[in-house]
C-alpha cells in the first residue's frame, strides 16, 4: 500500500471508531435494512452501452490531495443534473460522489442533495475499511460502492461485497495492477474498474487500462478511471474496446459539467 492510501486508510479506522460510538452498527444496520429503492447502478451503464454510446459515471468531486480545490463554486444538485441533462444527446449513464471530508473535502450531505436532483444512479466515493461504512452507504441513499483492493484483504473485499449485495447495492472493485486484478475477479461483481493512476508514483497512464483489458473476462465490464481528459484519450480507448468511464477532473473545472461530458464523448 502507497504511503498516502496507508494514511487515509489510519484515518478512515479512526473516523469508523468514532462514527460506532454515535451510531452502534445495530443502528446504522437497520438504517440501511429500511431503504428499499436503489436505483440500478450496472443498468443504466449497460443501457448507454445497448445505444452505442460511452457509458459515464461522471464525478462529482470539489478538491483533491494533488490538485487542491477544482471548484469554488460547488453546487453538487446542479452539478448532477448538469451531467443527467448532458447535451440532450450525450449525458452521464450514473454519479460517483465524493464522501471523503479530510482529503477531498466531500461529503456525506453532497451525496444525498446530488441524487435528490436527478434519477441517475450514485456511487458513493471513499475508502471503505469497515463493514459499518457499507451500511452507512445505503442509509446515506448510495445505490453502489467502491472497493478498493490495494487497501482490502481478500476476506473483507468478499465480505463487504456479500453485505453490499444484500443491501441491493452494486460494487464497483478497483485494481491498479494485474495482482489486484486477478484478486478483483474472485468476486461476483461484474464491475471491474481500472484505475490508470500508480499510486506510488502517481503518474497516470492510460496504458495501465489497455493493458490489462485482456484479462478482464467478457460478462464482466471494465470500467478505466482517472487520466481521461481529452478526445483523444476517449477515441484511443474507444477504439480498444473500452465502453466504460469513470471521469472527474475533466470536467469539474467547466462552468457546464454536463456540457463538458457530451463534448468529450460526443
Amino acid at each position: 500500500m502507497s504511503d498516502i492510501l496507508q494514511k487515509i486508510v489510519a484515518t478512515k479506522h479512526e473516523e469508523v471508531a468514532a462514527a460506532k460510538k454515535r451510531v452502534p452498527l445495530a443502528t446504522i444496520r437497520q438504517d440501511a435494512e429500511s431503504r428499499v429503492l436503489t436505483r440500478d447502478f450496472e443498468g443504466a451503464l449497460r443501457a448507454k452501452i445497448a445505444k452505442g454510446q460511452a457509458a459515464v459515471i461522471a464525478e462529482v468531486k470539489k478538491a483533491s490531495p494533488s490538485k487542491g480545490v477544482l471548484r469554488a463554486g460547488f453546487e453538487p444538485a446542479d452539478i448532477a443534473q448538469s451531467y443527467a441533462e448532458g447535451d440532450g444527446q450525450v449525458s452521464a449513464a450514473c454519479l460517483s460522489v465524493l464522501t471523503d471530508r479530510q482529503y477531498f473535502q466531500g461529503s456525506v450531505d453532497y451525496l444525498k442533495q446530488a441524487r435528490a436532483s436527478c434519477q441517475l444512479p450514485v456511487l458513493r466515493k471513499d475508502f471503505l475499511v469497515d463493514e459499518w461504512q457499507v451500511y452507512e452507504s445505503r442509509a446515506m441513499g448510495a445505490d453502489a460502492i467502491l472497493l478498493i483492493a490495494a487497501c482490502l484483504d481478500d476476506a473483507q473485499m468478499a465480505g463487504f461485497e456479500a453485505i453490499a449485495r444484500a443491501l441491493d447495492m452494486a460494487v464497483l472493485v478497483e485494481v491498479h495492477d494485474a495482482a489486484e486484478l486477478e484478486r478483483a475477479l474472485r468476486l461476483r461483481t461484474p464491475l471491474v474498474g481500472v484505475n490508470n493512476r500508480n499510486l506510488k508514483t502517481f503518474e497516470v497512464s492510460l496504458q495501465t487500462t489497455l493493458t490489462l483489458q485482456k484479462d478482464v473476462p467478457a460478462g464482466r465490464l471494465l470500467i478505466t478511471e482517472s487520466g481521461v481528459s481529452t478526445r483523444a484519450d476517449v477515441q484511443l480507448l474507444r477504439a480498444a474496446g473500452v465502453q466504460a468511464f469513470l471521469v472527474g477532473e475533466a470536467f469539474m473545472r467547466a462552468e457546464e459539467p454536463g456540457l463538458a461530458l457530451a463534448e468529450l464523448f460526443a
